[in-house]
């Protein structure tokens, strides 16, 4: 349609019947025709937002190992950093209710592949997802959570500081536009971007009708590597791991047999970014307002909980979380575990 139409701006004038003449259904004619003028404002308004963005699938930093896959998004949403959507990814998925053991191993994994030089991609979900993304930002590494939701909303509710620190040291991204809410068709949907954005996807703990197997079965179909962490027979947890271990999925037991499969491969991607990606984004870049600084004054130097500086300012969480968003893609302050930040030392004035 691009190729025929010359551009997004061709295809919106172009007749009906040209359009239909081109191809598409009547129902795409249809709603091309007749757009949703209420996400479209609401969309509009989200982009105003700093470190709001939509990279489209023709734009330089649309991930390319996304727009491999049979059916890419036309438009990403994004907050945070978009050059970090074309980092190599390895996506580490499981269970919501995973095992303390479960959760430890995804930390654990994710803090090394970080270190190693990885991405770490999940779906901010609760369990192996966010002790996922904990692991990677544990050591400073870059992590992305593709999101069922619009980008305005983070699902579960729960996660809303791990979503800052993700924005934070990362992306969230998603293909669904601002005001959409979790619906359960979406989750499934958006596994096809986990696994489209890595090299390859880790299974920590899975049962047999895991929504991880899922997404390791479109890895496979996208020619993406696929590992397992297994497990013990007696752990209905483990019962969709060993499923892919007999599928052929590859056995992991520690980080490195990762690193060594996949070694090279992250090699050619990390030169293939650098060559053809823009650079990130100066986070200290991001404009801090006069409230956002006087809250910067009022946190001293020691680490403090969101629930401490919601009691001293009488500010909302929601305002507070705001603020601390802000400051912290500045480069002001830094979130700490137990949802605490700490102010960092300043190196120029505000």
């Amino acid at each position: 349609m691009l190729a025929a139409f010359g551009g997004p701006q061709g295809i919106l004038r172009a007749h009906s019947t040209a359009l239909r003449d081109a191809g598409l259904p009547p129902a795409t004619v249809h709603a091309l025709r007749n757009p949703d003028t209420a996400i479209m404002r609401r969309t509009e308004s989200w982009l105003a937002e700093p470190g709001h963005c939509a990279v489209t699938w023709d734009d330089d930093c649309y991930p390319p190992l996304l727009r491999e896959i049979p059916d890419p998004p036309v438009v990403l949403f994004l907050r945070g950093d978009p050059g970090v959507a074309s980092l190599p990814q390895l996506a580490v998925v499981g269970s919501r209710n995973a095992t303390p053991g479960g959760s430890d191993i995804a930390r654990r994994f994710a803090a090394r592949l970080g270190q190693a030089g990885f991405c770490i991609t999940s779906g901010l979900a609760r369990g192996i997802d966010a002790a996922a993304h904990a692991g990677a930002l544990s050591t400073g590494a870059p992590t992305v959570a593709v999101c069922g939701t619009g980008p305005d909303i983070v699902y579960p509710a729960a996660h809303r500081h791990l979503a800052a620190s993700i924005k934070a040291n990362g992306a969230i991204l998603t293909e669904f536009p601002p005001g959409t809410g979790p619906r359960p068709a979406h989750f499934p949907r958006r596994n096809r971007l986990i696994s489209g954005l890595a090299v390859g996807v880790l299974v920590v703990e899975a049962g047999e009708r895991s929504g991880a197997l899922i997404t390791a079965r479109l890895a496979a179909n996208q020619g993406r590597e696929v590992f397992a962490v297994p497990g013990s027979i007696r752990q209905p947890l483990t019962r969709g791991c060993h499923r892919l271990l007999r599928q052929g999925a590859t056995l992991v037991e520690d980080p490195d047999d990762i690193v060594r499969e996949l070694g090279s491969l992250l090699a050619h991607c990390a030169q293939a970014v650098e060559q053809n990606i823009p650079s990130r984004v100066d986070h200290k870049a991001t404009p801090i307002e006069p409230a956002a600084k006087r809250l910067l004054q009022r946190m001293g130097w020691e680490p403090v909980s969101v629930d401490d500086l919601v009691r001293w300012t009488g500010l909302t969480t929601a305002e507070l979380c705001s603020m601390l968003v802000t400051l912290e893609l500045a480069g002001r302050v830094v979130s700490l575990t137990g949802s605490r930040f700490q102010r960092r030392e300043e190196k120029a004035p505000i």
